[in-house]
């Protein structure tokens, strides 16, 4: 019996099992990147999609559609059906056993009209909608994709390039949730096969986009030799505790549709108003956070951007490449500099940041991983923020048309919670566009968070600090 104080439901979960390719496939071994396996993408990242009722596909199983699917669509991506091994100096490399992904089925007495008006993370009863099957998380030996499915009654189909659940929802829909060892993929490289998936479960031989492997395209040189500043993997040390504390931990999801953004271009010098929308968020949030956990004025805080990297290659990493091609860029100020000056200092830290990210910089970061033996990013007084707004996972379809929601399943990136935020497409209850983002705080600087919050998006005119009316700004608080 899954609950939570807003839903309570009861699941018939089916024994995973493992889904191979439809066909033979080689057997190899095929070394990820040395962008792929740095420490901080050792982990496994959860998605989840719901899917709605329609009329059309009446009478027809999304689980037996999908799973014959993923199982086609194995052949064409047949490293994700096979298992990571340890080599020296910590490479990580797949071997192709074809030994398949972990695919879970399952029924749950649920409606997705029960899941609210506003689908977004942090969702109830997440451990039950993508079930941790004991062994099966580890990074190296296991299924790299766990897909789950659940129909309303509920058929689930876990997956994660070790297992993928869906689930039968009692009103026709389904929820399909995956698993992702993310030293495979990031974003784009998992939308690129879930859309194969999608592609081939509506009746096409192949993906559109083939796909492409040659992640020595993101490897070091030889010799390696750092050539760019990469602090983002400074070791700092956490002298005064300012690590998020994992006690008394509050989750709250902001949504910033036109007005929000509009307010918050505003306040902007004319020069900088054509920024873009994500470091426009970017500088909002961070210096909206760094006031709430309020650090010593004089500590450095960092705020690390994800940036992708395929376009900045000359020429462009290959459609198809579906392996990690992204950066942790860094900008890094003192708390009260970042709390003291105006949205526009905080501004222009991250337009900087995110145009140091060039060919020459992730070939400068792939030597750094070697040379430094693929350390983690530094979380101590740090902030990272992930965009998945064009990621196209709500674009995903299986033929019950696209998500009702389609990507992350929780609000944070990684294991440590409190560090990290996506900015995920949504649409709220009053039909209007926009970008919501999951914040994990203590209770304490979740409120002073909330203030500053609204202040910044709040209209000032003439000095008259105006609320905007019938404000839709904070969406949930679990």
């Amino acid at each position: 019996m899954a609950s939570n104080k807003n839903l309570t439901f009861k699941v018939t979960r089916q024994n995973p099992e493992l889904i191979p390719p439809s066909k033979p496939t080689p057997h190899e071994f095929k070394p990820l990147s040395d962008i792929d396996d740095q420490e901080g993408l050792r982990f496994q990242i959860p998605v989840i999609q719901f899917y709605r009722k329609n009329p059309s596909m009446e009478g027809k199983d999304p689980v037996q559609i999908i799973r014959e699917a993923v199982a086609k669509a194995l052949v064409f991506y047949y490293p994700f059906a096979g298992r990571l091994r340890k080599g020296a100096a910590r490479k990580l490399v797949v071997e192709c056993t074809g030994d398949g992904v972990m695919f879970i089925e399952a029924d749950a007495d649920v409606k997705l009209q029960q899941f609210g008006d506003a689908l977004q993370p942090p969702f109830p009863c997440l451990e039950e909608l993508l079930y941790d099957v004991p062994g099966s998380g580890e990074v190296t030996s296991c299924p790299l994709l766990l897909i789950q499915v659940y129909i309303y009654i509920y058929i689930c189909i876990n997956w994660i390039i070790y297992v993928d659940m869906v689930t039968r929802l009692k009103c026709g829909g389904f929820i399909f949730a995956l698993r992702l060892n993310h030293t495979m993929s990031d974003a784009a490289g998992l939308v690129q096969f879930m859309s194969a998936v999608g592609e081939i479960a509506c009746g096409s031989e192949a993906p559109s986009v083939p796909p492409v492997w040659q992640r020595h395209l993101l490897d070091a040189r030889d010799p390696p030799r750092v050539t760019c500043t990469h602090h983002e993997y400074d070791v700092v040390p956490d002298t005064k505790g300012t690590i998020i504390p994992l006690d008394d931990m509050v989750h709250r999801s902001f949504f910033f549709g036109a007005a929000e953004i509009s307010s918050l271009r505003s306040r902007l010098p004319s020069h900088l108003r054509g920024c873009s929308t994500f470091e426009l968020l970017t500088a909002c949030l961070w210096r909206c956070r760094t006031i709430a956990i309020s650090p010593d004025p004089n500590e450095e805080v960092r705020i690390l951007c994800i940036v992708n990297s395929r376009s900045r290659f000359n020429p462009p990493l290959p459609a198809g490449y579906y392996g990690n091609a992204f950066a942790f860029p860094v900008a890094i100020t003192t708390a009260g500099k970042l709390a003291e000056n105006p949205l526009e200092y905080a501004l222009e830290l991250v337009r900087n940041t995110k145009s140091s990210v060039t060919e020459e910089y992730m070939k400068s970061l792939a030597d750094l991983m070697v040379i430094r033996g693929r350390p983690h990013f530094t979380v101590v007084r740090s902030y990272l923020v992930s965009d998945v707004t064009h990621a196209g996972f709500g674009d995903v379809d299986f033929g019950w048309g696209k998500a009702a929601y389609g990507g992350p399943a929780k609000g944070g990136v990684g294991a440590i919670p409190g560090v990290a935020s996506f900015y995920i497409p949504f649409k709220n209850t009053k039909g209007e566009d926009g970008i919501v983002v999951p914040v994990c705080l203590p209770a304490n600087a979740m409120e002073v968070f909330v203030k500053e919050l609204e202040m910044m998006v709040k209209k000032d005119d003439h000095n008259q600090v105006a609320a905007r009316q019938n404000s839709v700004f904070i969406t949930s608080a679990l």
